[in-house]
Parts: structure tokens; sequence; C-alpha cells
């Protein structure tokens, strides 16, 4: 799958076991990739190597919250509306509150 946010792209991996969705990018140093939370409201960036962006979004992609440059060791606690989270490389895109990310599978 790709992240695809105005005219940029990045490779997305949804996370949809328990080991995948606790681990996320715990202990994961040079981050080139996203990834993505279904069902999700809420993260934690306990054991993380570097920061990272973050966007918490509605079932229609919306962006309802954006993160820049999130530290370790921080929560975000649950967010009404929230229904998936999407984790990136620090900086990759330049989000802004109600625009919509699209989501693709390359095949």
């Amino acid at each position: 799958m790709k992240l695809i946010y105005k005219d940029k792209e990045i490779k997305l991996i949804e996370c949809r076991t328990f080991f995948s969705r606790f681990k996320g990018f715990m202990f994961k140093k040079n981050i080139n990739y996203a990834l993505l939370f279904n069902k999700c409201n809420s993260i934690h960036t306990f054991f993380m190597k570097e920061n990272i962006d973050v966007i918490l979004c509605n079932n229609d992609n919306i962006i309802l919250y954006y993160y820049k440059n999130l530290s370790k060791n921080k929560i975000i606690w649950p967010k009404k509306n929230v229904k998936k989270v999407y984790e990136l490389p620090v900086g990759y895109f330049d989000f802004k509150i109600n625009d919509k990310v699209k989501v693709e599978d390359i095949n």
C-alpha cells in the first residue's frame, strides 16, 4: 500500500496483528515508510528511537489532528471521531488539518 498526500507518496504498512500494533516503530531507526493503525484513536511513543509525525483521521481519511516531530515517551490520548492513526517519518509531508489523505494498494 502507499499513502498519498498532494503530490507525494510513501510506502504504507497496515498494522493488523496484536504484535504489529503493539510494536509499531518501537526500537526502529532510519524510518522510511508509514504505518497505519485502523480502528485506533490513541498512541504512545515509548521505546522509540526516533521522533515521528502522526496524523489522526476519521473514516474518510480527513486529518483531524497532526502531531509534528513527536518525541519518545509521549502519549496521544484518545480523540473523539478518530478512526485511523498514521505514523510517519518526521517532515516527509506537511499536513494541514481538514485535508484528506489517500491510500492505494500497490498491485
